[in-house]
């Protein structure tokens, strides 16, 4: 009777082994094509099954929006005490660039604890995290990025790459797309971006992770791209996790599909993916003209190539038109021709328009015996031409080293045309804001805020009348090739021979003054917004950002609150990485917060903060508690 129990228990574990290794074996499956359906797949967000083409659609052209497709049964890694935990996964997709855009984020294979992901950002996030998951432990996830966007947040090493990324998109490891070539011995370039299908290969075995890629048409190459080191139980501590796919749009946008999809526990038993059966990738078509078009189009050409040589006189004396009044003959050693404008920046064609605004566009162009030049149109109105010259006039006087040369002026009707210095380095708003710029030094920081204290300073206190520029801000702040900081677009300045106060409100929001709209415009307000800068400078940022979190939004009170933290130098742009001075940072942060103090009184004046800026004077002792600091 002992002996019948005995055998009845080992036949009882026997059965429950077995079901246990069944039910790890059963996660395997093979998606030639997803015409099938998706009996099987969970889909949210954008992501769709195309079933006449049987293509499995992550994303479309629409911006700002993320697309997630998953197996819906769990992949059971099982006890720890079972066999050593493994997994491969075989999957063809293409990312198809939208018609006439260059640009587009790419996808991630994902294994995650959950199949909710619609909490996660789009953009940049590739659909997987938030601001506040990215990096968490507590996400459970784990990437492998098919990323086409260089973003510095992340350090991703270019826009080509493959990344791995544990629990965050900052990856542990990446490479730039290629795959290996057993005829030729050597990595080759691959273009994810192309709208080429694009084999991928995820093995792991052993706490080894090994990518690879490949064209459609190639074998499996013989050496992975990316082998790293993953301890997936540490990242999964429930040993359960979700396989698929996500994939978001920004404001760059691609479609993104996925052919085919294998997986199994093991590479031994993983199912071949059938090339012959995948969809076709869908192209973005021109429009075909049609031959009625084309005719009709010819004809159009031909009537107004007639017109354009019978009115060809009248269209040279037309083209180069000016308005000159007796008045302006005093300005004429300042004044250009339109003509020389007009093939110096080559018809302002739109290829060198460098930008558009509120008040008119710019163009770049080349005069011979000048060089590069920066052409602003502006509205003229013709019964303030004559004051709109003299303020031009007195602007071209000015001369600093630091102040964006105005070179002279053109008239047309309804245009007025302000000519000045071309400069090569963009404005500072580019390197501060634009990921796609690299970061500036602090060294070169420091020395940008000191071009523009000594610019400032000069017109409040150098030149022959006192200058309000009363719009300092990081777009109107230009840099030449060896980025030295200049002064630009002083058009808005306004003169006075005693440094008054003048009740017009003009500015830029986060850089105006409190007092402005009641006091008016002073040499005050312009230290307020250059104290302002300082600040954006110093902390890459602008004044007000809405992403993030909320005791971080106003960058004034950012500071404020580092400082009362007593680590002042933790509001510095991140980017710098610990390569900065901690002194200066706290001394340049410091004059910031005096500077945009709302007493206008304790301000100091731009000479002074030009003595305090260059060390050649202590900072005033003050603190959080002296009354106006504290925004």
């Amino acid at each position: 009777m002992a002996q019948s129990l005995h055998l009845l228990f080992l036949s009882l574990i026997f059965f429950v082994n077995l079901i246990c290794f069944s039910s790890q074996q059963d996660l395997s499956f093979v998606y030639n094509g997803f015409n099938q359906g998706q009996a099987n797949l969970h889909l949210d967000g954008t992501a769709r099954i195309q079933f006449q083409d049987g293509l499995l659609q992550l994303t479309n052209a629409t911006t700002q929006q993320m697309g997630h497709a998953f197996f819906n049964r769990p992949f059971d890694f099982g006890s720890a005490s079972s066999q050593s935990l493994s997994f491969s996964t075989h999957f063809v997709c293409a990312l198809v660039p939208k018609s006439r855009v260059d640009g587009g984020h790419g996808i991630a294979f994902v294994l995650s604890s959950s199949m909710d992901l619609t909490q996660a950002n789009p953009s940049q996030y590739l659909g997987l995290f938030n601001i506040s998951t990215n990096g968490s432990p507590s996400s459970h996830l784990l990437a492998i990025e098919l990323d086409t966007v260089k973003n510095a947040e992340f350090n991703d090493i270019d826009k080509n790459h493959v990344g791995i990324g544990e629990n965050s998109l900052q990856s542990v490891d990446s490479a730039s797309a290629s795959y290996y070539s057993d005829k030729e011995g050597k990595n080759i370039s691959l273009r994810l971006l192309s709208g080429d299908p694009i084999q991928v290969w995820i093995d792991y075995e052993n706490t080894l992770l090994n990518v690879t890629l490949a064209p459609l048409s190639n074998q499996k190459p013989s050496r992975p791209l990316l082998s790293r080191s993953i301890n997936l139980t540490a990242i999964f501590p429930d040993r359960k996790t979700f396989v698929g796919f996500s994939a978001a749009t920004g404001s760059l946008v691609s479609y993104q599909y996925i052919l085919g999809w294998s997986f199994s526990r093991s590479r031994v038993t993983l199912q071949g993916i059938d090339i012959s059966k995948l969809p076709t990738v869908p192209r973005p078509t021109k429009r075909k003209i049609s031959y009625l078009l084309i005719v009709l189009l010819v004809i159009l050409a031909l009537i107004v190539m007639a017109a354009v040589l019978g009115g060809y006189y009248l269209y040279r004396r037309k083209i180069y038109a000016e308005v000159k009044e007796p008045w302006e003959k005093e300005y004429r050693t300042f004044r250009y021709s339109y003509k020389s404008l007009y093939k110096a920046t080559r018809g302002f064609n739109k290829k060198g328009l460098l930008g558009k605004g509120f008040f008119g566009e710019v163009y770049k162009g080349t005069l011979p015996w000048v060089g590069d030049i920066a052409v602003k149109i502006l509205l003229n109105d013709a019964t303030q031409g004559m004051k709109q010259l003299a303020e031009v006039v007195k602007i071209g006087s000015l001369q600093h080293k630091n102040l964006v040369p105005l070179l002279g002026y053109c008239r047309r009707k309804g245009e007025l045309l302000l000519v000045s210095k071309y400069m090569e380095g963009g404005s500072i708003d580019q390197y501060l804001f634009n990921s796609d710029k690299p970061p500036l030094s602090w060294s070169q920081r420091l020395a940008i805020l000191k071009d523009i204290a000594s610019a400032l300073c000069y017109l409040h206190t150098g030149a022959s009348q006192v200058v309000l520029l009363r719009d300092i801000k990081a777009s109107n702040v230009m840099l030449d090739e060896n980025l030295q900081g200049f002064l630009g677009d002083i058009r808005m300045a306004i003169f006075d021979d005693h440094g008054g106060t003048f009740t017009s409100v003009v500015g830029t929001i986060g850089y105006m003054a409190f007092e402005l709209t009641s006091t008016g415009a002073s040499t005050r307000t312009d230290v307020y917004a250059f104290g302002a800068f300082i600040l954006e400078v110093t902390c890459g940022r602008r004044q007000f950002d809405p992403e993030m979190p909320i005791e971080k939004r106003h960058l004034v009170k950012w500071v404020c609150e580092c400082w009362r933290k007593g680590s002042l130098v933790d509001a510095i742009d991140t980017r710098l990485r610990g390569n900065f001075i901690p002194e200066e940072v706290d001394m340049v942060l410091k004059l910031g917060l005096l500077c945009t103090s709302i007493d206008p009184e304790i301000r100091p004046s731009m000479g002074i903060v030009v003595q305090y800026i260059n060390r050649k004077q202590t900072l005033p002792d003050f603190s959080l508690d002296t009354p106006g600091i504290e925004a």
